[in-house]
Protein backbone atom coordinates (compact mmCIF):
# COMPACT_ATOMS: atom_id res chain seq x y z
CA UNK A 1 0.00 0.00 0.00
CA UNK A 2 1.33 3.67 -0.81
CA UNK A 3 2.98 5.15 2.56
CA UNK A 4 0.64 7.91 1.97
CA UNK A 5 -2.69 6.10 2.39
CA UNK A 6 -1.37 3.98 5.11
CA UNK A 7 -1.07 7.27 6.92
CA UNK A 8 -4.64 8.68 6.04
CA UNK A 9 -6.09 5.35 7.39
CA UNK A 10 -3.71 5.29 10.53
CA UNK A 11 -4.43 8.85 11.20
CA UNK A 12 -8.19 8.06 10.73
CA UNK A 13 -7.75 5.20 13.57
CA UNK A 14 -6.13 7.06 16.04
CA UNK A 15 -9.23 9.86 15.69
CA UNK A 16 -11.66 7.13 15.59
CA UNK A 17 -10.16 5.73 18.79
CA UNK A 18 -9.18 8.24 20.89
CA UNK A 19 -11.96 11.64 19.91
CA UNK A 20 -14.33 9.87 22.60
CA UNK A 21 -12.02 8.73 25.00
CA UNK A 22 -10.51 11.05 27.87
CA UNK A 23 -6.77 10.62 26.46
CA UNK A 24 -7.08 13.89 23.65
CA UNK A 25 -7.46 12.87 20.27
CA UNK A 26 -5.61 15.84 18.91
CA UNK A 27 -3.09 15.23 21.14
CA UNK A 28 -2.15 11.77 20.48
CA UNK A 29 -2.63 12.71 16.57
CA UNK A 30 0.46 15.22 17.11
CA UNK A 31 2.85 12.59 18.97
CA UNK A 32 2.03 10.32 15.87
CA UNK A 33 3.33 12.83 13.77
CA UNK A 34 6.30 12.65 15.41
CA UNK A 35 6.37 8.87 15.56
CA UNK A 36 5.52 9.13 12.05
CA UNK A 37 7.52 11.58 11.25
CA UNK A 38 5.43 13.10 8.70
CA UNK A 39 5.32 17.27 8.22
CA UNK A 40 2.25 18.29 10.93
CA UNK A 41 1.63 21.29 9.51
CA UNK A 42 0.66 19.72 6.29
CA UNK A 43 -1.84 17.53 7.64
CA UNK A 44 -2.85 19.93 10.14
CA UNK A 45 -6.25 20.46 8.17
CA UNK A 46 -6.81 17.18 7.81
CA UNK A 47 -6.38 16.12 11.18
CA UNK A 48 -9.64 18.80 12.16
CA UNK A 49 -11.75 17.60 9.58
CA UNK A 50 -11.48 13.72 10.14
CA UNK A 51 -12.93 14.39 13.33
CA UNK A 52 -16.42 15.00 11.72
CA UNK A 53 -16.19 11.42 11.06
CA UNK A 54 -16.11 10.32 14.80
CA UNK A 55 -18.50 13.27 14.94
CA UNK A 56 -21.05 11.31 12.52
CA UNK A 57 -20.70 8.05 14.69
CA UNK A 58 -22.49 10.06 17.37
CA UNK A 59 -25.26 11.24 15.05
CA UNK A 60 -25.96 7.25 13.50
CA UNK A 61 -25.32 5.37 17.02
CA UNK A 62 -28.07 8.23 18.75
CA UNK A 63 -30.28 8.73 16.13
CA UNK A 64 -33.21 8.18 18.44
CA UNK A 65 -32.14 10.63 20.60
CA UNK A 66 -32.31 13.11 17.93
CA UNK A 67 -35.87 12.57 16.43
CA UNK A 68 -37.24 12.21 19.77
CA UNK A 69 -35.54 15.73 20.73
CA UNK A 70 -36.49 17.41 17.64
CA UNK A 71 -40.03 15.76 17.74
CA UNK A 72 -40.51 17.10 21.56
CA UNK A 73 -39.08 20.84 20.33
CA UNK A 74 -41.87 20.76 18.04
CA UNK A 75 -44.51 19.89 20.23
CA UNK A 76 -42.33 22.50 22.79
CA UNK A 77 -41.72 19.62 25.38
CA UNK A 78 -40.21 21.39 28.02
CA UNK A 79 -37.50 18.63 28.71
CA UNK A 80 -36.90 18.60 25.03
CA UNK A 81 -35.59 22.32 25.12
CA UNK A 82 -33.82 22.20 28.04
CA UNK A 83 -31.34 18.98 26.43
CA UNK A 84 -31.49 22.18 23.81
CA UNK A 85 -30.61 24.49 25.78
CA UNK A 86 -27.86 23.10 27.76
CA UNK A 87 -25.76 21.87 24.50
CA UNK A 88 -26.22 25.31 23.41
CA UNK A 89 -24.73 26.94 26.70
CA UNK A 90 -21.90 24.38 26.97
CA UNK A 91 -20.62 25.37 23.18
CA UNK A 92 -20.81 28.63 23.73
CA UNK A 93 -17.45 29.40 25.83
CA UNK A 94 -15.75 27.01 23.80
CA UNK A 95 -16.82 29.46 20.48
CA UNK A 96 -15.88 32.39 22.30
CA UNK A 97 -12.56 31.34 23.64
CA UNK A 98 -11.46 29.47 20.45
CA UNK A 99 -12.20 31.97 18.47
CA UNK A 100 -10.30 35.03 20.59
CA UNK A 101 -7.24 32.70 20.57
CA UNK A 102 -7.14 30.68 17.56
CA UNK A 103 -3.14 31.49 16.46
CA UNK A 104 -2.30 30.71 19.95
CA UNK A 105 -3.87 27.55 20.16
CA UNK A 106 -2.49 26.69 16.53
CA UNK A 107 0.70 27.25 17.70
CA UNK A 108 0.37 24.53 20.53
CA UNK A 109 -0.32 22.19 18.50
CA UNK A 110 3.13 21.68 16.79
CA UNK A 111 4.72 21.11 20.53
CA UNK A 112 4.50 17.59 21.44
CA UNK A 113 6.06 18.21 24.83
CA UNK A 114 3.16 20.10 25.72
CA UNK A 115 1.39 16.94 24.77
CA UNK A 116 3.04 14.46 26.93
CA UNK A 117 2.79 16.77 30.04
CA UNK A 118 -0.71 17.61 30.12
CA UNK A 119 -1.60 13.92 29.47
CA UNK A 120 0.36 13.28 32.62
CA UNK A 121 -1.14 15.86 34.62
CA UNK A 122 -4.80 14.81 32.82
CA UNK A 123 -4.22 11.16 34.61
CA UNK A 124 -3.70 12.39 37.81
CA UNK A 125 -6.52 14.65 37.44
CA UNK A 126 -9.09 12.12 36.85
CA UNK A 127 -7.48 9.38 39.37
CA UNK A 128 -8.35 12.16 41.91
CA UNK A 129 -11.32 13.21 40.64
CA UNK A 130 -12.61 9.29 40.59
CA UNK A 131 -11.93 9.76 43.69
CA UNK A 132 -13.44 12.51 45.62
CA UNK A 133 -16.63 12.68 43.99
CA UNK A 134 -19.55 10.66 45.29
CA UNK A 135 -22.62 12.10 44.91
CA UNK A 136 -23.93 12.27 41.38
CA UNK A 137 -27.72 13.83 41.69
CA UNK A 138 -28.24 14.39 37.92
CA UNK A 139 -29.42 11.67 35.62
CA UNK A 140 -30.52 13.32 31.92
CA UNK A 141 -28.69 16.21 30.22
CA UNK A 142 -31.86 17.71 30.54
CA UNK A 143 -31.78 17.49 34.21
CA UNK A 144 -28.19 19.17 34.49
CA UNK A 145 -29.24 23.09 35.76
CA UNK A 146 -28.59 25.82 33.69
CA UNK A 147 -25.20 26.83 35.71
CA UNK A 148 -23.82 23.62 35.99
CA UNK A 149 -24.17 23.61 32.57
CA UNK A 150 -21.74 26.76 32.00
CA UNK A 151 -19.49 25.47 34.08
CA UNK A 152 -19.09 22.24 32.29
CA UNK A 153 -18.64 24.13 29.04
CA UNK A 154 -15.89 26.54 30.50
CA UNK A 155 -14.07 23.23 31.80
CA UNK A 156 -14.03 22.18 28.45
CA UNK A 157 -12.32 25.10 26.68
CA UNK A 158 -9.31 23.63 29.01
CA UNK A 159 -8.68 20.89 26.02
CA UNK A 160 -7.77 23.82 23.94
CA UNK A 161 -4.79 22.76 25.21
CA UNK A 162 -3.25 19.81 23.11
CA UNK A 163 -3.51 16.52 25.20
CA UNK A 164 -5.69 17.71 28.28
CA UNK A 165 -8.90 15.83 26.23
CA UNK A 166 -11.97 17.59 25.20
CA UNK A 167 -14.35 14.56 26.16
CA UNK A 168 -12.56 13.90 29.38
CA UNK A 169 -12.55 17.56 29.83
CA UNK A 170 -16.43 17.76 29.54
CA UNK A 171 -16.92 14.29 31.45
CA UNK A 172 -14.88 15.08 34.81
CA UNK A 173 -15.81 18.62 34.82
CA UNK A 174 -20.03 16.88 34.75
CA UNK A 175 -18.88 14.36 37.34
CA UNK A 176 -17.28 17.33 39.67
CA UNK A 177 -20.66 19.62 39.42
CA UNK A 178 -22.92 16.47 40.04
CA UNK A 179 -23.79 14.70 36.86
CA UNK A 180 -23.63 10.53 36.90
CA UNK A 181 -21.09 8.46 34.81
CA UNK A 182 -22.89 7.65 31.69
CA UNK A 183 -25.11 10.76 31.12
CA UNK A 184 -21.78 12.64 31.65
CA UNK A 185 -20.54 10.24 28.66
CA UNK A 186 -23.28 11.17 26.34
CA UNK A 187 -22.88 14.82 27.31
CA UNK A 188 -19.03 14.96 26.08
CA UNK A 189 -20.50 12.99 23.07
CA UNK A 190 -23.18 15.09 22.02
CA UNK A 191 -21.49 18.32 22.68
CA UNK A 192 -18.76 17.15 20.51
CA UNK A 193 -20.65 17.49 17.62
CA UNK A 194 -21.83 22.00 17.73
CA UNK A 195 -17.88 21.92 19.42
CA UNK A 196 -16.10 20.15 16.67
CA UNK A 197 -18.18 21.35 13.96
CA UNK A 198 -17.28 24.78 14.52
CA UNK A 199 -13.55 24.08 14.83
CA UNK A 200 -13.96 22.40 11.58
CA UNK A 201 -15.92 25.38 9.89
CA UNK A 202 -12.74 27.84 11.26
CA UNK A 203 -10.66 25.65 10.00
CA UNK A 204 -12.40 25.57 6.18
CA UNK A 205 -13.08 29.19 6.45
CA UNK A 206 -9.47 30.48 7.07
CA UNK A 207 -7.33 27.87 4.95
CA UNK A 208 -10.15 26.09 2.90
CA UNK A 209 -8.23 27.49 -0.52
CA UNK A 210 -4.81 26.04 0.30
CA UNK A 211 -6.45 22.41 0.59
CA UNK A 212 -6.60 21.31 -2.99
CA UNK A 213 -2.69 22.74 -3.83
CA UNK A 214 -1.41 20.62 -0.68
CA UNK A 215 -0.19 17.21 -0.73
CA UNK A 216 -3.08 16.17 1.50
CA UNK A 217 -6.51 16.43 -0.49
CA UNK A 218 -10.21 15.47 -1.05
CA UNK A 219 -9.53 11.77 -1.41
CA UNK A 220 -7.65 11.11 2.01
CA UNK A 221 -9.77 13.33 3.66
CA UNK A 222 -12.16 11.31 2.50
CA UNK A 223 -10.31 8.11 3.31
CA UNK A 224 -9.46 9.67 7.13
CA UNK A 225 -13.40 10.91 7.65
CA UNK A 226 -14.53 7.16 6.31
CA UNK A 227 -12.10 5.16 8.67
CA UNK A 228 -12.51 7.97 11.90
CA UNK A 229 -16.62 6.70 11.59
CA UNK A 230 -16.11 3.15 11.41
CA UNK A 231 -13.53 2.72 14.55
CA UNK A 232 -15.79 5.63 16.56
CA UNK A 233 -18.74 3.72 15.65
CA UNK A 234 -16.94 0.86 17.65
CA UNK A 235 -15.60 2.64 20.10
CA UNK A 236 -18.80 4.48 21.86
CA UNK A 237 -20.74 1.48 22.30
CA UNK A 238 -17.65 -0.10 24.20
CA UNK A 239 -17.03 2.93 26.01
CA UNK A 240 -20.27 4.03 27.63
CA UNK A 241 -20.65 0.34 29.07
CA UNK A 242 -16.69 0.06 30.27
CA UNK A 243 -17.19 3.53 32.33
CA UNK A 244 -20.68 2.22 33.78
CA UNK A 245 -19.19 -0.57 35.55
CA UNK A 246 -15.05 0.40 35.95
CA UNK A 247 -15.03 4.21 35.48
CA UNK A 248 -12.35 6.40 34.48
CA UNK A 249 -9.20 4.91 35.88
CA UNK A 250 -8.37 2.66 33.32
CA UNK A 251 -7.76 5.63 31.02
CA UNK A 252 -6.02 7.96 33.40
CA UNK A 253 -3.30 5.24 34.36
CA UNK A 254 -3.23 4.72 30.15
CA UNK A 255 -2.49 8.75 29.90
CA UNK A 256 0.10 8.50 32.53
CA UNK A 257 1.55 5.66 31.30
CA UNK A 258 1.99 7.18 27.62
CA UNK A 259 2.88 10.79 28.77
CA UNK A 260 5.91 9.21 30.56
CA UNK A 261 6.88 6.75 27.50
CA UNK A 262 6.06 10.02 25.12
CA UNK A 263 8.54 12.57 27.37
CA UNK A 264 11.27 9.57 27.14
CA UNK A 265 10.96 9.35 23.96
CA UNK A 266 10.77 12.89 22.72
CA UNK A 267 14.39 13.53 25.31
CA UNK A 268 16.00 10.79 23.72
CA UNK A 269 15.51 11.58 19.81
Amino acid sequence: MDLHYLTVILLGIVEGLTEFLPVSSTGHLILASELLGYDASTWAMFNVIIQLGAILAVVVLYWRTFWAVGMGLLRREPTSWRFLRNLLVAFIPAAIIGLALHDHIEQLLGAPKVVAWALIAGGVAILAIERMVRENRFHGIADIPLLRVVGIGLIQCMAMIPGISRSGATIMGALTLGVERRTAAEFSFFLAIPTMLGASTLELLKNGDKLTSAAVGWDSIALGFFVSFIVALLVIKWFVGLVSRHGFAPFAWYRIVAGIAALAWLSLR
